[in-house]
Parts: C-alpha cells; sequence; structure tokens
C-alpha cells in the first residue's frame, strides 16, 4: 500500500497544533488499516471518501481519496471541522 498526502492535507496538517496532529496520525492508521471505512461521496465528489472522528471533542473529517492499479494507492486530500469542507474541496 502506497500512502501520499496532497498539498492541501499537509498544509493544513503543519497549522494544527501538535496534540490535533496526534488525533489525526489516529485517523491515518485507522483508515490506512481499512480504506473502505470512510464513506463514498457523490456526484462531484464521486472519487472522494470521508472518515469522521472526533479531535479533542469536535467532529472533524478526513478526505481521502483510494486508487486500485495492482497496489492500493491511498492519498489523504484534506482535514478539518465539516463547516465549509465540501464546498472548499470543490475549489
Amino acid at each position: 500500500m502506497i500512502v501520499l498526502y496532497d498539498a492541501k492535507f499537509k498544509k493544513t496538517y503543519k497549522k494544527l497544533h501538535s496534540n490535533q496532529q496526534s488525533c489525526v496520525d489516529g485517523a491515518i492508521e485507522v483508515v490506512t488499516a481499512n480504506p473502505a471505512i470512510g464513506e463514498q461521496k457523490l456526484w462531484d465528489l464521486s472519487a472522494l471518501r470521508v472518515y469522521k472522528f472526533r479531535m479533542l471533542g469536535q467532529l472533524t473529517l478526513l478526505g481521502y481519496t483510494v486508487e486500485e492499479n495492482g497496489e492500493i494507492i491511498l492519498t489523504f486530500v484534506d482535514v478539518g471541522p465539516h463547516e465549509n469542507f465540501y464546498r472548499d474541496l470543490k475549489k
């Protein structure tokens, strides 16, 4: 399995505090262990899967894509609160 990080994800992750980063790291481990755990989106975000988890009491979304070309390629796209999450991904 190959794990990649989108530039948008890296930028958002870098701005988080260390305790928030550890929560995101835990969510990444869960998704890496089972890529099908996230909810498949529809319409113009159909390639996206979203895993919802709690980060310091707040609902947080982790967006990623899964490609299978003989080997699974997992690309983390973005992480953040639900507010404007999907709108920002469409840009």
